[in-house]
């Protein structure tokens, strides 16, 4: 279980209304896979989750006594919240009512449950109430989001949304009534702050982060994540910086990669490498820097194969396994964009968990088959973004990585 850390907020001011930098401090938290693991509750779930025809097309990849694949193949928001990992506080209304959330890059709706939720989900988490709130304003609309598991559906309002020292006025934002599955049950977040761009929200009105622009409190269009995957103590768990970069998280220099598609944060990658040998994507292919995932998604052909040039072996629940005992031993992957390597090794893309007094390696791969018109797509997670320092620049419409100090 991570250990979480309530972390100072720090607001660097440039005058009294136009702050220079505001920092959101951000826990960490074991993926909702691994927590669903732990409850005994992962099996059931995949087997609920999990088309049948997803087997027998990836069956003939493995030799006969191999356990089958069972791997669940979805839309890519899924990910999103399923294996979301890092969070941090906002407030909502007048009087604050405090949620944690997501800070995702790969959605762009706020949302968080309301006190009339009907959902499991919901009890287990703080639920935003209206009428405390006299700032809130009710619009009459309603929201779906599609899951591969099921939908969130809401109700829309606007009202008074602060966090690291900024305050959004009219702030459109979802109520969530329902929220199917037992992955949002065991979701150590409340809700969703998405930070893509605003063709990809499913709630009417202005993303958050367009709202701040629009009133002008960055001095910069820019935004930037820091994420620790906790080998140094002494670093915060992971940090958003609202309106800049900062150089005591990353070493120079910062790799542009020009936006290619306005929705997600999607760049082209040049190529895929493992142990300096090009495997994939060898003409080049999209990409997205997704902070709401945790894992590193591409398409399922890829993904197996990949699998299988690292040593790791499926189970019947649709993991991938490595021997703990050869990780030094695995071979490198090497994200190639914008003419730069981006490399990580075995460490990086391993996770390691205890599950029943012994010790897992699980593969940092995950399949995801993301239908036309956007797919197929490589989307780059937390086990990419532990690595690199990324930036997003709204401004000039690209984004920035670096690698992390760790």
């Amino acid at each position: 279980m991570w250990r979480f850390l309530l972390l100072l907020v720090w607001t660097w001011t440039w005058s009294w209304t136009r702050p220079e930098l505001v920092r959101i401090p951000l826990r960490r938290s074991a993926s909702i896979r691994s927590q669903l693991r732990a409850d005994g509750l992962l099996d059931q779930f995949l087997k609920d989750h999990r088309p049948d025809n997803f087997n027998r097309r990836f069956a003939q990849c493995f030799p006969p006594g191999t356990p089958s694949l069972r791997l669940g193949r979805s839309a890519e928001r899924i990910y999103n919240y399923m294996d979301a990992q890092y969070f941090g506080d906002i407030s909502l209304g007048s009087p604050q009512q405090n949620f944690t959330v997501v800070f995702d890059t790969g959605s762009s709706d706020l949302w968080v449950p309301s006190s009339y939720c009907i959902s499991q989900a919901c009890a287990f988490h703080r639920r935003f109430k209206a009428f405390l709130s006299s700032s809130f304003q009710h619009d009459g609309q309603t929201f779906g989001i599609h899951y591969g598991s099921g939908h969130l559906l809401g109700v829309m309002g606007r009202d008074t949304l602060q966090f690291g020292g900024l305050t959004v006025l009219n702030q459109e934002f979802g109520e969530s009534v329902y929220e199917p599955g037992s992955a949002f049950v065991t979701a150590r977040f409340d809700g969703v702050l998405g930070l893509a761009y605003p063709s990809l929200a499913d709630i009417l009105g202005k993303p958050v982060f367009d709202n701040i622009l629009d009133q002008k409190t960055l001095d910069q269009p820019v935004f930037s994540f820091y994420l620790s995957r906790g080998t140094n103590t002494s670093s915060p768990e992971g940090e958003l910086l609202l309106g800049g970069t900062d150089p005591d998280r990353y070493q120079e220099p910062i790799h542009w990669l020009p936006v290619t598609a306005k929705g997600y944060w999607q760049v082209k990658m040049d190529r895929v490498l493992v142990q300096g040998s090009t495997s994939f994507c060898p003409n080049g292919c999209p990409a997205i820097v997704d902070t709401g995932t945790s894992l590193i998604a591409g398409p399922a052909d890829d993904i197996i194969r990949l699998q299988q040039l690292i040593g790791a072996r499926p189970t019947n629940i649709g993991e991938f396994h490595l021997d703990c005992s050869r990780l030094s031993s695995l071979p490198t992957v090497t994200f190639v964009l914008g003419g730069t390597e981006f490399t990580l090794p075995s460490q990086r893309y391993v996770r390691k968990e205890t599950y029943n007094n012994r010790h897992l390696c699980i593969s940092g791969f995950q399949a995801v088959d993301i239908p036309s018109p956007d797919g197929p797509i490589w989307i780059l997670g937390d086990v990419f973004l532990t690595q690199f320092y990324s930036v997003f620049d709204r401004g000039q419409d690209r984004v920035g990585l670096a690698r992390s100090r760790d």
